[in-house]
């Protein structure tokens, strides 16, 4: 993985999600949503359901972990370009576009690219994509394809 570049982000960066759903679309062959057991229970929770119910509904197990499902070449709770499970929507979407992955100068320019939400809204500060970043680190798995 790419070392995160605190300069990229120094001055903040600007970003409010526009809708688009891209960010729950396959991008160059890669998409995985990992989800914690907390997350689970509030996504079943959400969906009217017990946990286990949902684990089995919607998640595959990889490694030590859990993945929610895809539908075709996105996210199974996508809905058009909404997210259906938005209230109780995991971590790793929630903190979109601020993986560890992406804070660098070679992804970042494309990350940009794909999102239109970049460059839009109110300024994200240093210290708030630091903690982002710091509770990414700690609490998902690698999301590097081939890893």
């Amino acid at each position: 993985m790419p070392r995160i570049d605190p300069t990229l982000y120094e001055n903040g960066i600007r970003f409010e999600c526009q809708g688009s759903g891209k960010c729950c679309r396959y991008r160059d062959g890669y998409a995985h949503v990992y989800v914690s057991l907390p997350e689970r229970r509030a996504l079943a929770k959400r969906l009217g359901m017990r946990a286990s119910d949902f684990t089995r509904a919607y998640c595959l197990k990889s490694d030590d972990s859990y993945e929610l499902k895809s539908a075709g070449d996105a996210c199974i709770f996508l809905d058009g370009n909404m997210c259906s499970v938005y209230e109780a929507r995991p971590g790793q979407c929630r903190s979109w576009p601020f993986w560890p992955e992406n804070m660098n100068r070679f992804a970042w320019p494309e990350v940009a690219a794909f999102c239109p939400g970049v460059g839009k809204g109110r300024v994200r500060s240093r210290r708030e994509i630091d903690g982002i970043l710091t509770i990414e680190l700690k609490s998902q798995p690698s999301r590097e394809p081939g890893s």
